[in-house]
């Protein structure tokens, strides 16, 4: 019993996830990325499972940057179709097996129909307390700051850094305890800046549509094997 209680203190409690490398996957293989986002979107639904199922209680996912919005828009198209279809098809799964649905970023910059698919999906989960799922859809962690700080000066208010935390799209959400980055690329790119400040990191290799179950379990024996200290020094 001592043993399991050791295991369940190493596991962490929130995972962020940068989704990255669907396009290259797509490119090795003489596909056109419309067919990388697709294996994404199937590799997320699987790795979204995988991670409540192993007691993750918070899982985020960086889905589409407020840059990526900047692509071409036959590309956009695409994109904008896989949510459609991933809200449409999932979100009552997400309500059968208790997980909370939340959506971060700037809502403003996405077509209204996907704006209502938020908005319902997260309205029939709201009471689901099993575990939460956050996708960050047209996000960028600089400006959920500078939206925060605009917030805070029109009211006329000097703010701690609880006060401001309570400021950002994730106010009700602990921070992150792991950010896991496929792709090759070793940079957070925008992504949860205020929240990741004591975030462990953990970068792959592995193109997101080939990022297993084993990979998983390997960046979270990586993780349980790190001693986090906050700034503090361990007695």
């Amino acid at each position: 019993m001592k043993e399991k209680k050791t295991e369940e203190a190493r596991l962490p409690r929130h995972v962020a996830v940068i989704m990255d490398g669907n396009g290259r996957w797509a490119k090795k293989r003489l596909l056109p990325r419309s067919a990388g986002h697709k294996a994404g979107v199937k590799r997320m639904l699987s790795l979204v499972d995988q991670m409540f199922r192993r007691g993750i209680k918070y899982v985020t996912l960086y889905a589409l940057s407020a840059e990526n919005l900047a692509r071409p828009q036959e590309e956009l198209n695409e994109l904008f179709s896989l949510l459609r279809a991933y809200f449409a098809e999932n979100v009552q799964k997400l309500k059968a097996q208790e997980i909370r649905l939340s959506v971060i970023g700037d809502r403003s910059l996405l077509p209204a129909d996907i704006v209502q698919a938020i908005e319902a999906g997260e309205r029939d989960t709201l009471n689901c307390g099993k575990g939460r799922l956050i996708l960050a859809i047209a996000y960028g962690g600089r400006q959920e700051i500078v939206r925060a700080v605009n917030v805070a000066v029109a009211a006329g208010k000097q703010v701690t850094a609880e006060a401001f935390s309570a400021l950002l799209n994730t106010a009700e959400i602990p921070d992150p305890d792991l950010m896991i980055r496929t792709g090759r690329e070793t940079r957070i790119s925008n992504f949860l800046l205020w929240q990741a400040a004591y975030t462990e990191l953990y970068f792959s290799d592995k193109m997101f549509p080939e990022f297993s179950e084993k990979d998983l379990d390997a960046a979270l024996r990586d993780y349980a094997s790190r001693e986090r200290r906050f700034g503090r020094v361990k007695e």
